[in-house]
């Protein structure tokens, strides 16, 4: 295994009868139990894992009763997804409860797969000594990583507790500008309707669904359109629901895929490579103080020069 390093622990196990047979990682999962079952895969790929002496080949492969298991807990990328990484925030509110941040695109909210640091959770710990005690660092909701835009975050748990209620309730107004393909046609404005689930064609996408042949959850997207042009429709997007990718999906399903969101179909388009989504307008009552809040967000410059390059404006007032 090697030297060990500053954060590792080394530790010896044996296979108990009770476990004959069964599959490496089903072993480990029972026997150090304080560790989830895919970090303990992880160990057993990075090589990690002995067993009798010999590095562990797989993790489903069997052991026997009596077995000598050496383990060497190693931290990953999950088990550090979670640490302080000082970065720059535009936070636009702050108070003792809760905090408004307008996050820039590119910017991952949550630790994920492919994305372990530098994320939004990072540098709220690295900024905030609470959030370290709150689930999510007080994260409440999210933007997609190319979604630019308006997000609360709690700073106590009575805030935190309360904005994940009022959100359920749809007491939380969320606006956003979004660029679609196409040129509207038909009514200004419409109630769009259509449940989103998983795409049964493709999982890495969600997708309109009919509840009754495939999960999935209501969802509900109110759409202006504030200008026309050759090339495509600038739209006001109010959100009913919050499911994930929500207006991504219901655009395109509309036939109006976002600008440069490749994965429900936009292309890249008016110097655009990122998805046209910014979540400008947030407003909801403050969870403590029972205040009126309202906040907006100013249009990012690829965004606004987006709109030049197609003849578009847009009012901020």
């Amino acid at each position: 295994m090697g030297e060990l390093g500053p954060e590792a622990e080394l530790r010896s196990l044996e296979v108990p009868a009770a476990l004959h047979g069964e599959r490496l990682d089903r072993v480990l999962a029972a026997l150090v139990p304080e560790f989830s079952r895919s970090y303990l895969q992880q160990l057993v790929e990075l090589g990690a894992v002995r067993v009798q002496g010999a590095p562990a080949l797989k993790s489903s492969q069997r052991l026997k009763a009596g077995d000598g298991l050496q383990v060497e807990l190693r931290p990953t990328p999950q088990t550090q997804a979670f640490r302080p990484e000082p970065m720059a925030l535009d936070v636009v509110f702050e108070d003792a409860h809760l905090r408004v941040i307008n996050k820039p695109a590119g910017l991952v909210v949550h630790p994920a797969p492919g994305n372990w640091s530098g994320t939004l959770l990072n540098g709220l710990l690295a900024r905030d000594v609470q959030a370290g005690q709150l689930p999510r660092a007080g994260i409440v909701h999210r933007l997609d990583k190319d979604t630019s835009g308006l997000m609360v975050v709690a700073r106590t748990r009575q805030a935190m507790d309360a904005l994940v209620q009022r959100i359920a309730a749809r007491e939380v107004s969320r606006q956003y500008l979004a660029l679609g393909h196409r040129p509207w046609a038909g009514a200004p404005e419409r109630l769009v309707q259509g449940a989103i689930g998983r795409d049964p064609r493709n999982r890495l996408r969600m997708a309109v669904v009919d509840l009754a042949q495939h999960p999935g959850k209501p969802a509900a997207t109110g759409i202006e359109l504030l200008q026309n042009c050759e090339q495509g429709c600038w739209v006001r997007c109010t959100l009913q629901t919050g499911r994930t990718h929500q207006i991504r999906v219901h655009m395109a399903s509309l036939g109006h895929p976002l600008v440069a969101d490749e994965l429900y179909g936009g292309k890249p388009a008016a110097g655009l490579q990122r998805q046209a989504l910014h979540a400008f307008r947030l407003a909801f009552e403050h969870p403590v103080t029972g205040q009126a809040l309202e906040f907006r967000a100013p249009l990012p410059e690829d965004l606004r020069q987006a709109l030049v390059d197609w003849g578009l404006s847009y009012n901020e007032s």
